[in-house]
């Protein structure tokens, strides 16, 4: 085929090169693909209701007049007013000025009648009115400048007001704790009674020391291991009785249970007499006094020796040597006495035994207890319920860690365990030798630079490293001076009433005295002839 002279070929179309078109086309899907984000960013955002306030809506609800809506308004000035002449009438008062604060509330009165008028009526003030009230609540307030009633001797005479009031606060804390630790020490009359006629029924009734004679043929079964010992040191008969009876009606097998009760020379013919009238459901219980045991003298008993010397009772009472300043809570007789620390020394108590739960006489029991016994302590002498959810149950809380005795032995993070439900093997106790350990500790605190009362300090000295934790469902504390919550009371084997409000006191917290009460037999002739309630 021939070809066209090079005058009659059809013109070449002119094309764009590669390059601008691909960039075009790249612009155009730019664009589409940031217009797309965008309508996803609105769609994607919260629809709000758009709300709609009315002015006069907002005006109603807050009686706002269109004067006050000025950046003149005089009756804003007004308030103001009022609120400086509030504070002047205060410090007058302080002042002893009564007549001058007299003037100010009733200006402050009148200008606060005035307001509420004008609010009401929605109209703005007159100008005889505005003048009349801006007049005289300015005379007395400029009345108020000349006694010096100004902000920094507001400042200072509020300082001073806040100052006393705090002093006066921490005087009244101190009498609160000064008259509960009082009222926490008191006998109730009902049961100084029934010690009283408990004493004298077992004096007068031949027939009460025959029935002790009967049961001494149930000797064999007070060191038998086979059952479930229970131990209380007390002279509460009420709060023992308590103790014991509570524990035999949650107990599954009360005949295999037996209780040791010890007391001293005063309480023991009446906890005699009460634990000899009353059964519970076939408990046995024992009752001994601390004068039986020959062992327990100043010679081997270092804390005895300790108590019996005038100094430690003015320490105790008067504060003597404490700068005057001890704390009502180290003056309470229970430190004194011997039943407190008899706890130390159960395995000479109870030299035939191997397992024994000790038990405060300030507990109430709602659980069976003799799984208690079949714990294994791994090899530990002491089963405890540990305290140290809060930092101030670590021993660092008890014990004087500036001393080198304390700091070099223990761990101040070490977590602290409560006294009051106890399971104590008694054979790794001998084993160890524990109470020489206890003895140890107290010698040492002879000058009470250690730590300062009761017996968990040199209790947590004691056992430490020798403590198995127990299920905190086992002990519950607090009945006596906090809220405990109600779930763990509710699965609390044994409830304690740690503190001053002993259910069985007037100061006893109201809400938790029935779980103590259901266990008192107020049907018992003598503890209504003694009025017990």
């Amino acid at each position: 085929m021939r070809r066209r002279p090079l005058d009659f070929r059809r013109p070449v179309r002119r094309r764009w090169p590669n390059l601008v078109w691909w960039t075009f086309c790249g612009i155009v899907v730019l664009l589409f693909i940031v217009m797309f984000s965008k309508e996803n960013q609105i769609e994607s955002r919260p629809s709000f209701p758009k709300k709609y306030y009315s002015r006069d809506r907002v005006m109603d609800g807050l009686n706002i007049t269109e004067e006050m809506l000025s950046p003149n308004s005089i009756t804003r000035q007004l308030s103001d007013q009022i609120s400086l002449a509030k504070a002047f009438v205060v410090i007058a008062k302080e002042s002893n000025n009564l007549q001058f604060a007299w003037e100010l509330s009733a200006q402050i009165r009148n200008s606060q009648l005035l307001l509420s008028n004008t609010a009401t009526r929605r109209a703005p003030l007159t100008t005889t009115e505005l003048d009349l009230a801006i007049r005289e609540m300015a005379v007395l307030l400029y009345q108020a400048q000349q006694y010096h009633y100004d902000s920094a001797t507001m400042i200072m005479r509020l300082k001073a007001k806040i100052q006393a009031l705090e002093e006066q606060m921490s005087s009244i804390s101190e009498k609160s704790s000064k008259y509960g630790q009082i009222a926490a020490e008191e006998v109730p009359k009902g049961l100084y009674c029934l010690g009283i006629r408990l004493t004298t029924y077992w004096f007068e009734t031949s027939n009460m020391q025959r029935r002790v004679s009967e049961r001494l043929q149930i000797q064999e079964k007070l060191i038998d291991n086979s059952l479930y010992h229970f131990c209380v040191f007390s002279d509460n008969i009420l709060a023992t009785s308590v103790v014991v009876n509570s524990t035999a009606i949650n107990s599954r097998s009360p005949d295999m249970v037996v209780f040791h009760v010890i007391t001293d020379e005063i309480n023991y013919a009446a906890m005699k007499a009460w634990f000899t009238m009353n059964s519970f459901r076939g408990v046995i219980v024992e009752v001994k006094k601390f004068e039986h045991f020959k062992w327990l003298n100043a010679s081997y008993v270092p804390v005895l020796k300790q108590l019996q010397d005038s100094e430690t009772k003015n320490y105790y009472f008067s504060g003597h040597g404490d700068d005057g300043n001890m704390p009502m809570k180290f003056r309470n007789p229970k430190y004194l006495s011997i039943l407190n620390h008899l706890r130390f020394y159960i395995p000479e108590v109870f030299p035939a035994l191997k397992k024994v739960v000790f038990l405060d006489d300030d507990v109430v029991v709602q659980k069976d207890l003799s799984v208690l016994f079949s714990i294994d302590l791994n090899g530990n002498v002491n089963g405890a319920v540990e305290t140290c959810m809060e930092t101030f149950h670590r021993y660092h809380k008890y014990l004087n860690y500036s001393h080198p005795l304390i700091r070099e032995h223990f761990d101040p993070d070490a977590c602290g365990w409560a006294f009051g439900m106890n399971i104590f093997d008694l054979v790794e106790w001998r084993k160890r030798n524990v109470t020489n350990i206890y003895h140890y500790w107290q010698e040492k605190n002879i000058n009470r630079t250690l730590w300062k009362l009761g017996t968990l300090p040199p209790g947590l000295l004691t056992f430490y490293g020798l403590t198995e934790p127990l299920d905190p469902s086992w002990h519950v504390l607090g009945l006596g001076y906090t809220n405990v919550d109600s779930h763990m009371i509710e699965k609390g084997a044994v409830l304690h009433f740690n503190g001053n409000a002993k259910p069985w006191l007037k100061i006893g917290m109201e809400k938790y005295k029935p779980l103590w009460e259901k266990y008192v037999d107020y049907s018992h002739p003598l503890v209504q002839q003694c009025n017990f309630h």
